[in-house]
């Protein structure tokens, strides 16, 4: 049971890694919403 908790949380872990970096290379696509991203979030950005 401990093994698939870890696989989950390992899952979710790598989704939000992957989702982050996504949400910090794309623009909003509303002219006047551009929500601050947090400083350790501008590491992912890609140059």
């Amino acid at each position: 049971m401990k093994g698939l908790i870890y696989k989950i949380e390992s899952v979710i872990a790598n989704l939000a890694l992957t989702v982050t970096t996504l949400d910090v290379n794309t623009t909003c696509t509303w002219i006047l919403h551009q929500p601050k991203l947090p400083k350790d979030a501008e590491k992912l950005r890609r140059s």
